[in-house]
């Protein structure tokens, strides 16, 4: 009975024994030591870069990253100076008397209008270089750690926002907050150029001959003027715009219709399309008249009454005799901004809906980043 519960014991111990050395080697992750990362062209130390590598490489998961007052302490006690210790030499002894398994080394610098940085991982055991990164960065100092996240990322092969690595990397892609810090005081304000067209009874008095009111034309004309741009939001993909635009109609029919359009809307920092919509405000030449029963347009003074006629129903419409007044609609408008180093070509279709006549057509204007002191 005792023999019994003897071996019993032994048996539970063993599988005890057994289940803890199987969870410790589940556990284990190799040990990694991340001393000074150089850094060149910065206001932080390589003591400090190390700080945020060795804070983005435990992100991973992956390793056990040994604590900085502990990497402090053992170089001080093994008389190792971190701030030259970057070669390959001075690291494999770093690492032996750490006793860690790899060692993390690298180097972030700034050349010219890049950041370059240069990660590597040495085994220690095998003394050979495991994984090496080199990423090259727009000259965003402030989106340092950012950069040093995904140069991580990319060299263990982990996903990275490719989104944001555009935003980091490509010179001419759409600003935001990421690549232009100061993006709320960015100006794209730029001329604006194109063709309107007209339909339903604004077509029609167009193209009727002056002394009916018209204009003698066509209802297709060329319009110019100048956009004036504020952004007062710009975070994340998108960017919240107020657009003011005043603009000339007409001159190459020898018309002169000014108008003013106010619109506010929303534009992708990542594929440069934008909607905008708002009032609309033009300068027109307005009458009252009516229509006889034959469907002509006579102004009102031109009725003449007589006995058994009854009085007709007075309008007030488009016609070139009358006098100046203000007209509001509201415009929606749709286009793309596309780019050519710094120079921003926006490509914009607009539409004004209205109960009796309508406008739509197409301007493409140019501006260059710029910036408001």
């Amino acid at each position: 009975m005792k023999n019994n519960s003897f071996f019993s014991i032994l048996v539970i111990g063993l599988m005890l024994f057994s289940l803890n050395i199987i969870a410790q080697t589940d556990d284990h992750r190799p040990s990694v030591a991340v001393l000074h990362i150089d850094a060149q062209g910065f206001t932080i130390d390589a003591a400090q870069m190390g700080n945020l590598t060795r804070i983005e490489l435990s992100k991973l998961g992956n390793y056990e990253i040994i604590d900085r007052y502990d990497v402090q302490y053992l170089m001080e006690q093994n008389e190792i100076n971190p701030d030259n210790c970057f070669g390959k030499i001075c690291l494999l002894e770093a690492g032996k008397k750490l006793k860690v398994d790899k060692m993390f080394t690298g180097s972030v610098e700034v050349l010219s209008e890049k950041i370059v940085i240069s990660f590597r991982l040495i085994d220690v055991g095998t003394e050979v270089e495991e994984k090496s990164q080199v990423l090259e960065f727009l000259n965003l100092r402030h989106q340092v750690q950012t950069m040093i996240g995904l140069t991580i990322n990319k060299m263990f092969d982990n996903p990275v926002d490719e989104n944001l690595m555009n935003k980091l990397t490509k010179q001419n892609d759409f600003e935001s907050t990421v690549n232009i810090p100061t993006a709320e005081k960015l100006n794209l304000s730029g001329p604006r150029m194109g063709i309107t067209f007209f339909s339903g009874d604004a077509a029609t008095v167009f193209k009727e001959k002056e002394s009916l009111g018209g204009y003698d034309g066509i209802p297709v004309m060329f319009q110019f003027g100048y956009q004036f741009e504020v952004k007062y939001l710009n975070s994340g993909n998108f960017q919240a715009l107020f657009e003011f635009i005043p603009l000339i109609t007409g001159l190459d029919q020898g018309k002169f219709i000014p108008s003013i359009a106010i619109l506010n809307g929303l534009r992708s920092n990542r594929t440069g399309w934008e909607f905008a919509f708002g009032p609309t405000i033009n300068v027109v030449k307005k009458a009252d008249g009516y229509f006889d029963e034959n469907n002509q347009w006579h102004l009102a003074h031109e009725f003449i009454s007589e006995p058994g006629t009854e009085n007709p129903v007075l309008e007030s419409r488009l016609d070139s005799r009358g006098n100046f007044e203000l007209s509001t609609g509201f415009a929606f408008a749709l286009g793309k901004t596309f780019k050519s180093g710094k120079l921003n070509i926006p490509v914009n279709a607009f539409y004004v809906p209205g109960k009796d006549s309508q406008r739509f057509g197409i301007s493409v204007g140019f501006n260059a980043l710029a910036y408001r002191n």
